[in-house]
């Protein structure tokens, strides 16, 4: 293995310190506008820390968005945990119990991935509208776990394949059926897997806004929605406009913090196993 010189090390630092600055510089603006007041806003002075700090910003924005919040998590926790598990299921019934047609239909299920969101706008509402769940939280929650089951079995399906077939054929000697063979081998076996859909799921559904303004009336509309409406008609309020972006944020943040470590080693185990 090649050791890097003094200067190659101080390169992929500096490097590195640029991406950082790059990143960090939007968020520190952030952070800094959300902070101030009203008056203290300007584009002369977005550089510059708050003369007077303030809280106000972020109070008026909970105020208009804790609705809204709720409606997000309404939204997210079911339509990961549906998506995830059926993921799960597709991704075992796949890699595991080969039938006539399964190759085609794992390529079908894969084309969704590909399928544009405005593609299917129009379609879609009227579907929606025909089964009764247009402008509501279930009817977003269903389209969600429909789009999500793609990138899910695809994800499961890479994590299983790995998995010795021999475990599989010695169960069925044993008797064992397909459902007790996921329940006591596979899911077991599928936590890192898990971790790792889950955290994708949960930060694509909560940052998600074209199905989330459609399909949605004003009382189930999550919070991504809510956002664009903080922006007013005639006056922007810029400290509450950030403090409620740096809100909106928050929990996909949170979870990337908490579980973040997991979910990479959860995409290295399931590149690296078997």
């Amino acid at each position: 293995m090649n050791r890097k010189t003094p200067k190659e090390k101080l390169m992929t630092y500096l490097i590195l310190f640029v991406f950082a600055v790059f990143f960090i510089v939007p968020m520190y603006v952030l952070l800094s506008t959300s902070l101030k007041t009203f008056a203290n806003v300007s584009i002369q002075t977005m550089w510059q820390l708050p003369s007077e700090y303030s809280f106000a910003g972020f109070v008026e924005a909970f105020k208009e968005l804790a609705p809204n919040v709720f409606n997000s998590f309404y939204l997210v926790i079911p339509a990961t945990l549906i998506s995830a598990m059926l993921g799960s299921l597709n991704g075992y019934v796949l890699s595991h119990w080969k039938f006539k047609g399964s190759d085609t239909l794992f390529a079908l299920i894969l084309f969704g991935m590909f399928i544009p969101y405005q593609s299917v706008l129009f379609p879609l509402v009227q579907f929606m509208q025909t089964i009764g769940l247009y402008g509501s939280i279930p009817g977003l929650i269903l389209v969600h776990v429909v789009y999500g089951l793609p990138i899910t079995t695809l994800m499961f399906r890479n994590y299983y394949k790995d998995v010795p077939k021999a475990l599989t054929e010695a169960a069925k000697v044993d008797g064992a059926n397909i459902f007790s063979i996921y329940r006591y081998i596979f899911f077991p076996i599928s936590i890192p897997s898990f971790v790792v859909v889950f955290i994708w799921q949960f930060t694509n559904i909560w940052n998600e806004f074209l199905f989330a303004v459609t399909l949605t009336k004003t009382q189930s509309q999550p919070i991504t929605v809510a956002l664009v409406n903080l922006a007013g008609s005639q006056v922007v309020q810029w400290n509450v406009q950030m403090a409620g972006a740096l809100l909106t944020a928050l929990p996909p943040l949170i979870v990337y913090i908490l579980f973040g470590k997991y979910f990479i080693k959860g995409m290295l185990a399931g590149s690296v196993k078997g």
